[in-house]
């Protein structure tokens, strides 16, 4: 009899823990989901037309983003975004700003906000226009053909790839270009962590400037009577990763970013409150908070009245960069960590600015030297893996004594992005290659064969 009840004391206090831990996930995860959902959906539907049926099959499909539910209003340009029936948030569209998910400010409040962002219409640089692979730039065309092809390949480690656009530009020439059913070379793609690259420069544009300095203690207003090491990060310590904030980024779960991306209004001020873990500038750790700090940073020194419109003035537009938006969060700060839609062609003339050392027919954009800091991992870095907001081709995490990528020169540096979003930039052959879609895909196999097509 007592061995009945200790098993069912043990099933009770079992059941009780699974029951608690349900509501535990509920309550956490069911407001990032539908969060989620509702932002990438309103810009999916506002940005590049898409229709509900198109956004659940393919952005929305996977478990557990599968169990919330979105409800797109074209009258008043809003995706409202549920887990059954739950946790119900809403992201509205704003023409030049894209999509923003209404946090802590009111729906309202968010409207209520002015922002100037220029509109430019002009034709692209015509010497980007290039329908067939030029002879006189030597590209072995089937290996061209094939490092294209493993890119669209429909799956890679039993998922589904969904490449939605390549495209390789060889000594300021497109080699090849290639779209997915339903795009073309004016369809605004999302770029996730790339937009770290593009806060990166303006950063860097402001240096030039005479704005700011990297060396400085960052000018986080709140840090400045700060009782622990918050005031003496500098700016090279948030672009360089190496902050030391305690931030956890970690998209599986419930995280610092997670958190910051889909329950924040103001995500610089969020993330400049956590604790510190270790002393500035002595651990490299990625965060996605220490991106948008930096945003923060760019508007606090651009100010109010031209914030909105520096990215384009300053740089977007400078370099025929006409199919580009960043998106803000609810505060006006643009998500400097995430949130930048562009097309490939767009991305690619990035990756051609860093590639001529930041100059652009002529103009400086970028600081003398920029560039080959962007590049330059911190000591702090073990891996050599990472610059000012760029990926290098630094020491292979499992295998220490390889390059993350052996076959490809050690001079690659890339702009990542969630999902295998890519812009390569590998300056030893002149050459920019830009990857989006979903999912990740066989990049090892298609910058080997890319090599082959460019190296005769």
């Amino acid at each position: 009899m007592n061995a009945k009840k200790i098993v069912k004391g043990i099933l009770l206090s079992l059941l009780l823990i699974i029951l608690g831990y349900g509501i535990y996930y509920c309550w956490f995860s069911f407001p990032i989901i539908s969060g989620y959902s509702a932002k990438n959906a309103c810009s999916c539907a506002f940005l590049q037309g898409r229709t509900k049926a198109s956004i659940n099959k393919e952005e929305l499909s996977s478990f557990p983003l599968s169990l919330g539910d979105i409800e797109i209003n074209y009258k008043d340009s809003t995706v409202t975004g549920t887990v059954l029936g739950m946790a119900k948030r809403k992201a509205i569209y704003r023409n030049g700003l894209g999509c923003t998910l209404v946090n802590e400010f009111s729906e309202d409040v968010v409207r209520a906000q002015k922002f100037k962002v220029p509109f430019f219409s002009k034709e692209e640089d015509s010497a980007w226009i290039r329908d067939t692979v030029p002879g006189n730039l030597l590209v072995n065309k089937s290996k061209l053909d094939s490092a294209v092809s493993t890119a669209f390949q429909t799956q890679f480690n039993k998922k589904p790839v969904l490449t939605k656009a390549l495209l390789i530009v060889f000594k300021n020439k497109i080699i090849a270009e290639k779209y997915a059913a339903g795009y073309n070379q004016n369809s605004m793609l999302l770029g996730w962590s790339m937009a770290k690259s593009v806060t990166g420069a303006l950063i860097g544009i402001l240096v030039k400037q005479g704005r700011l300095q990297v060396e400085q203690p960052a000018p986080v207003s709140a840090w400045g009577q700060a009782k622990d090491d918050k005031k003496q990060i500098r700016l090279e310590d948030l672009l360089q990763q190496t902050s030391g904030l305690n931030f956890r980024e970690d998209y599986s779960s419930y995280s610092s970013a997670t958190n910051m991306l889909f329950n924040k209004g103001d995500m610089a001020a969020y993330t400049e409150s956590v604790s510190m873990k270790v002393k500035p500038g002595t651990e490299f750790y990625y965060s996605s908070g220490n991106s948008n700090i930096l945003s923060g940073i760019v508007r606090s020194t651009v100010g109010e009245k031209d914030y909105h419109s520096f990215p384009f003035k300053d740089l977007f537009h400078k370099i025929s960069m006409y199919h580009t938006v960043m998106e803000p969060d609810a505060s006006g700060t643009f998500v400097g960590s995430s949130y930048i839609w562009a097309s490939a062609r767009d991305y690619a003339r990035f990756g051609q600015l860093y590639l001529n050392d930041g100059m652009w027919n002529g103009e400086r954009i970028l600081p003398e030297g920029w560039v080959k800091k962007s590049v330059t991992p911190p000591a702090a870095n073990h891996l050599k893996n990472y610059g000012y907001q760029f990926w290098l081709n630094g020491v292979n995490e499992k295998i220490h004594d390889q390059k993350e990528f052996p076959q490809i020169p050690d001079d690659l540096f890339y702009a990542d992005g969630y999902g295998g979003q890519r812009i390569y930039i590998i300056p030893s052959r002149r050459l920019v290659a830009v990857r989006l879609g979903l999912n990740k895909f066989n990049e090892q196999q298609f910058l080997e064969l890319l090599m082959e097509a460019i190296d005769k």
